[in-house]
C-alpha cells in the first residue's frame, strides 16, 4: 500500500501539486468557521454569522464551474492566481471592515466565495500529465480524496489556533495569505504552465451537455445530502449525550472512516467498469448509514460513524474517474468543478431538510435521512447505468491530447467550432 502511494508522490511535480493545492484551498475549507468566529468576535449574532457563511458557500458554488470553464479556455495561471488574489482581497476587506456595514460585509464575503480558485478541479486535470500510467492516475484520485479529508479535519484546528494566538481577524488574513501562496506554488509549476485544454465544441452548456456527467451529478447531489444531514442529526444526538465534545468525536469519526476507506481503495488496482463499481460503493455507503439509527452510547456511536465514513472517499475517487471519462473534450476542469459544486449544494440541502425532520421526529429520524439519500443516489446510478457506461463501449477515441491530461474517449462532434 505504502509503495503504491510513494510511487505517485515520487513522480516529478506530483507532491508539489498536491500540497500546493491543499494549501491553496485552506481559505475555502476554513471559511465557514472563520467567518462565524470573526462575526462573533465583532459582537454580531449567530444568525448573522450563519447567513454570511451561507452567502460565502452559495457564491463559491456558483463561482467554481464558471471559473473552471475559464481555466479550460484560458489556462490555469491566467485564471487561478488572479482569482486567488481577488478572493483574498475581498476577505481582507471583510476582515478590516467588520460587520459595521452589512452591505460591505455581504458583498465582500460573496466576492470572496465567488472568486475562490478552482484548484481542486485544476489538480485533477493535471494528474494525467504528471503520472505515466492510468492506474497511477486512478490511485492519485484516491490520494486526492484522502487529502481532502485531512484538510477539512486540520483546517478548523488551524483557525482555532490562529484565533487563540492572535485574533479572529488575524485568522481570516493569515489563512488567505497562505492560500494565495499555495495557489502561486501550483500555477508557477511547469505542469500548470504547460497545460492546455483540448479543442472544445462551442456550446453554452459546456460540460453539462454530457448526459453521463448529468447522471453523475444527480447521484452526488444525493450523496452530499446524506453527508449534510449527518451533521445536523449528530448535533441533536450530542445534545443528549454529552454536548460539543461528543459532536466533535462523531464528526472526527466520519473523517477517520473516509481516510481509512480512501487509503485502502487507492492501494489496489480495480478491474471492471467504474460505473458498476460506483453502484456497489454507493450501495455500501447507504447500508452503512443505517446503523446510525441505533443511536447507542457515545463510544459505540463514534465507531458507527467511522464505519459510515468508510465508503465516502472511495465513492468520490471513483466518481473522479467517471467525470474524467464523461467530460466533453476541452471541459475537464469545468466538469470537476461541477462535481464540487453539486456536492456542496447537496450538503446544504441535507442540512436544510434534516432540521425540520429532527424537530418533528428527533435524532432517530434525522439519522434516517442519510440512508434514504444514499438509497436515492443508488437508484439514480442504477437508472442511468447505461448512460454512464457509454464512453467505454461506443465513444470514438479522439486523436491528439489535451496535453491530453485526460486521454479520455470522447464522442466526435459535428461542428469544427472552438469555444
Amino acid at each position: 500500500m505504502a509503495t503504491g502511494y510513494l510511487e505517485i508522490l515520487r513522480a516529478r511535480h506530483a507532491t508539489r501539486l498536491l500540497v500546493g493545492t491543499l494549501i491553496g484551498r485552506l481559505p475555502n475549507a476554513t471559511a465557514p468557521i472563520a467567518i462565524v468566529l470573526f462575526v462573533r468576535a465583532e459582537g454580531g449574532s449567530y444568525s448573522l454569522a450563519g447567513v454570511l457563511a451561507a452567502v460565502y458557500g452559495v457564491a463559491n458554488a456558483v463561482g467554481q464551474p464558471v471559473l473552471g470553464r475559464l481555466v479550460d479556455l484560458k489556462g490555469q495561471p491566467r485564471v487561478q492566481l488572479p482569482a486567488a488574489l481577488l478572493s483574498a482581497a475581498a476577505m481582507s476587506v471583510f476582515a478590516f471592515a467588520g460587520t459595521g456595514s452589512l452591505v460591505v460585509a455581504y458583498a465582500a464575503v460573496a466576492l470572496a466565495g465567488l472568486f475562490t480558485p478552482p484548484l481542486e478541479g485544476g489538480l485533477r486535470a493535471l494528474w494525467s500529465s504528471v503520472l505515466p500510467k492510468e492506474e497511477h492516475v486512478h490511485r492519485a484520485y484516491a490520494l486526492d480524496a484522502v487529502a481532502q479529508e485531512v484538510m477539512f479535519a486540520v483546517g478548523p484546528l488551524l483557525v482555532t489556533v490562529c484565533v487563540s494566538l492572535w485574533s479572529a481577524q488575524a485568522a481570516l488574513l493569515v489563512l488567505n495569505v497562505i492560500g494565495v501562496l499555495g495557489a502561486l506554488s501550483v500555477v508557477v509549476s511547469p505542469p500548470s504552465r504547460a497545460w492546455r485544454s483540448a479543442p472544445r465544441e462551442a456550446h453554452w452548456l459546456g460540460a453539462l451537455r454530457s448526459p453521463g456527467l448529468l447522471a453523475l451529478l444527480g447521484a452526488f447531489l444525493a450523496v452530499g445530502m446524506a453527508l449534510g444531514s449527518i451533521t445536523v442529526a449528530a448535533v441533536t444526538y450530542a445534545d443528549d449525550h454529552g454536548g460539543d465534545t461528543v459532536y466533535g468525536w462523531l464528526m472526527a469519526g466520519i473523517g477517520l472512516g473516509a481516510l481509512i476507506g480512501g487509503i485502502a481503495y487507492g492501494a489496489r488496482q480495480w478491474a471492471g467498469e467504474p460505473a458498476r463499481r460506483l453502484q456497489v460503493i454507493v450501495a455500501l455507503l447507504a447500508v452503512f448509514y443505517l446503523p446510525l439509527m441505533l443511536m447507542p452510547g457515545p463510544v459505540a456511536m463514534t465507531l458507527l460513524t467511522v464505519l459510515a465514513g468508510v465508503f465516502l472517499a472511495p465513492a468520490i475517487a471513483c466518481a473522479f474517474v467517471l467525470v474524467d471519462r464523461h467530460a466533453p473534450r476541452g471541459t475537464v476542469t469545468e466538469a470537476f468543478s461541477w462535481l464540487v459544486t453539486t456536492f456542496t449544494v447537496g450538503a446544504s440541502l441535507g442540512t436544510g431538510v434534516t432540521g425540520p425532520v429532527v424537530e418533528a421526529g428527533g435524532a432517530l429520524w434525522g439519522f434516517a435521512v442519510p440512508g434514504a439519500a444514499g438509497g436515492v443516489s443508488l437508484l439514480v446510478l442504477i437508472a442511468t447505468g447505461r448512460v454512464l457506461a457509454v464512453p467505454a463501449r461506443t465513444a470514438v477515441v479522439a486523436a491528439g491530447s489535451e496535453n491530453d491530461p485526460n486521454r479520455a474517449v470522447e464522442p466526435r462532434f459535428s461542428s469544427k467550432d472552438r469555444a
